[in-house]
C-alpha cells in the first residue's frame, strides 16, 4: 500500500479548518454569543456543540493523517469513505443554510474540499488495492 496524497492533503486543510474553527470561532462566534442574553442552559448547549465541532474536526484529521500516511496495512476504506461523506454532507449544510437565509456562510469552502478529496482518495486507493 503506497500513501494517499489526497487524504493527506485532505488533512492539512482539517488540520487548517480545525485552527481556524477553536481560534477564530472562537473569538468571532462563541465570546459574543458566551457574552449575550441567551439563556444560559442555551449558551451551554451550543458551547458543548461548538466543541463536539472542534473535536470532530482535529479527530477526522488525525484520521486522514494516519490513513493516508499508512504504507504497512490495508487503508480503513469504509471510515475514510464515510468521513468523507460526513464533510460533503456538512458542506451541504452551509450553502443551503446560506440560500435559505440568503447571507454567504463560508464553511462550505473548507469543508466540501476535505469531503471531495477524502472521496476520490477512497476512489484511488480501492484501484490501487
Amino acid at each position: 500500500m503506497k500513501r494517499n496524497k489526497y487524504w493527506i492533503i485532505a488533512g492539512i486543510i482539517n488540520i487548517f479548518t480545525a485552527i481556524l474553527h477553536l481560534i477564530g470561532g472562537q473569538i468571532d462566534l462563541i465570546n459574543p454569543l458566551m457574552e449575550s442574553s441567551i439563556a444560559l442552559q442555551i449558551r451551554t448547549e451550543l458551547l458543548g456543540v461548538w466543541h463536539m465541532v472542534t473535536i470532530m474536526l482535529f479527530a477526522s484529521s488525525i484520521l486522514y493523517f494516519k490513513q493516508g500516511i499508512n504504507t504497512t496495512k490495508k487503508a480503513d476504506i469504509a471510515l475514510v469513505s464515510f468521513i468523507s461523506y460526513l464533510y460533503v454532507a456538512f458542506s451541504f449544510a452551509f450553502i443551503f443554510s446560506s440560500v435559505y437565509n440568503s447571507i454567504l456562510a463560508l464553511q462550505w469552502v473548507l469543508l466540501l474540499p476535505i469531503g471531495v478529496l477524502g472521496v476520490i482518495g477512497v476512489k484511488k486507493s480501492k484501484t490501487n488495492a
